[in-house]
């Protein structure tokens, strides 16, 4: 028992102190793309005919960030004349509309359903659902429960049964085999329940795209509340995106 307290005063608290106070992640990270708009067009279609996952409009000089893999490819290859990534992590949005952007989103606190609000302000219990993917966004999800950023301080908990679950966190592009289970599980929790679309695969398909073994869009099988981008969400993206629609 002394070994523990003396480790931990040793150690002090681990915790993060996000989001009362603002954090820096490395200088690599790739966060909401700043787009411009003026680039030359020659550019911009270079950039089109490189993504490999068809996410740039270039017609419209926008970016799916429902489709994006934030490989970083286009800004390569502009050198960032029309794509610079930020280190912005707060990317997520009520509709699926909004993550087609222009190097802006809507704010996400702003078109969170009040009901849910009043509901899950104090207490959101969250069933994962692995519906077929690569196991990157589980692990980043994973994170959000050890000791730095400790999601369980802010009322929010990952359970072992969709019984005990007030929505679902759904991952990967959604196998055929995962079809009917991912389904029974968001019938099996009780009304009034959330769905969240996390990662490119759950919200596209991702780099699955187009095969006909995967189902992709998750919205087709089920309603979709709250869209969490990435591939995978940085940890920050997620809690960023739970804290501002449900808290």
């Amino acid at each position: 028992m002394l070994k523990i307290i003396r480790n931990r005063i040793e150690q002090g608290c681990k915790t993060s102190s996000y989001p009362k106070e603002p954090i820096n992640l490395y200088r690599r990270y790739r966060g909401l793309p700043k787009i411009n708009s003026d680039c030359d067009p020659s550019i911009i279609s270079l950039c089109e005919a490189i993504c490999p996952q068809d996410a740039i409009l270039g017609a419209e000089r926008k970016i799916d960030l429902g489709k994006c893999t934030f490989c970083g490819r286009c800004e390569n290859v502009s050198e960032g004349a029309f794509v610079t990534f930020s280190q912005d992590f707060g990317m997520g949005t009520a509709t699926r509309e909004a993550l087609v952007s222009d190097g802006s989103l809507p704010a996400l606190a702003a078109h969170a359903k009040k009901h849910f609000r009043k509901l899950f302000g104090r207490s959101l219990q969250l069933r994962q659902v692995s519906a077929g993917g690569c196991n990157a966004c589980e692990a980043d999800t994973n994170v959000l429960a050890t000791p730095f950023f400790d999601l369980g301080r802010f009322g929010i908990d990952f359970v072992a049964s969709p019984r005990h679950a007030d929505g679902i966190h759904v991952t990967g592009p959604i196998s055929k085999n995962m079809r009917s289970a991912l389904i029974s599980t968001f019938e099996a929790v009780p009304s009034p329940k959330v769905v969240i679309a996390s990662g490119s695969c759950a919200i596209s398909g991702g780099p699955f795209f187009g095969s006909p073994e995967i189902v992709g869009d998750l919205n087709s099988l089920i309603p979709v509340d709250l869209y969490i981008p990435g591939c995978p969400p940085h940890p920050l993206t997620t809690l960023h995106a739970l804290l501002q629609f449900f808290k």
